[in-house]
């Protein structure tokens, strides 16, 4: 299929894509790895008027530490970059370990970071992870910039907290406290289809082995990435043995609201949610203990 007809402008420059982005508002798309945008055209589901190619902006492809210890990674940075580079294993496991569930290699090769996220899409695994990690994002317009925290940057179904003149440039992972674990799940029909539920868990104990903070984040539970306060808070301030893991798992089953899908049912993916529940505070727990 080909998309509708468009008009395609390389920007020269950041300044250059946002005044472009100004120009022609609504009209106006900005094309990084292209992985969801161009079907998406193709089967007329966007139909921009302008291709604005944010790829020659080379300054935005970057994963560095900065002085507290958080994570910085630029929007056009490609997701196989995630997958290997050393700083983002070392510093955020959690992404490391997410990352090689998203798709295929080769569309890991060509989509980005900041594509991903500014997407929307509710049963990807990066935002949910963006959300367990409590992370942040820098969004870039014109007339300067703003930080959105993950919670209030997804607002539905490919729908972000974007203005129609931003563009998402940066996102910031906070460094991990110490004794913490981490680990990511999901049941997928086939390795690289999207998944019938995913979550994203955090773990992290007090010097005496008690739960201190938890997190729990899940992808296709709803219109955004959802977390399950409940299922967190059911084991924070004591020592995590199976019993309150069990609790933690049956909470998050009555917090989520799934939609249900031709392939799995409302009632598959909250059980889908408590076991993957159960076994991702596993072994964030034992990984949080080493």
């Amino acid at each position: 299929m080909k998309p509708p007809p468009f008009r395609y402008v390389a920007a020269e420059s950041l300044a250059n894509a946002l005044a472009l982005k100004v120009e022609h508002g609504d009209d106006a798309r900005f094309l990084a790895g292209g992985q969801s945008l161009i079907p998406a055209m193709n089967f007329r589901l966007a139909q921009p008027a302008v291709l604005v190619d944010v790829n020659p902006l080379r300054d935005l492809d970057y994963v560095r530490v900065v002085d507290d210890g958080a994570l910085r990674i630029g929007a056009l940075t490609r997701t196989r970059t995630l997958e290997r580079e050393a700083l983002v294993a070392e510093r955020q496991p959690l992404v490391h370990e997410a990352v090689p569930h998203v798709a295929h290699p080769q569309i890991r090769n060509r989509g980005t970071l900041g594509g991903n996220l500014a997407h929307a899409d509710p049963a990807s695994e990066l935002p949910a992870v963006l959300l367990a990690l409590g992370a942040r994002l820098r969004a870039q317009s014109s007339r300067g910039e703003r930080w959105i925290e993950a919670q209030d940057f997804f607002v539905g179904v490919f729908t972000t907290a974007l203005r129609s003149d931003e563009m998402l440039v940066e996102v910031e992972w906070p460094a991990l406290p110490p004794r913490t674990g981490t680990c990511f799940m999901e049941v997928a029909r086939r390795r690289g289809d999207y998944a019938m539920m995913g979550v994203a868990a955090v773990v992290t104990l007090d010097d005496d082995g008690a739960c201190a903070n938890a997190a729990l984040a899940y992808c296709n539970a709803g219109a955004t990435p959802v977390r399950s306060a409940g299922a967190a808070q059911a084991l924070v301030g004591a020592r995590t043995d199976e019993q309150r893991i069990r609790d933690a798992a049956a909470a998050a089953e009555r917090d989520l609201d799934p939609s249900g899908n031709v392939h799995a049912s409302k009632a598959f993916q909250r059980h889908l949610a408590g076991v993957l529940t159960r076994r991702a505070l596993q072994t964030a727990h034992a990984r949080a203990r080493r």
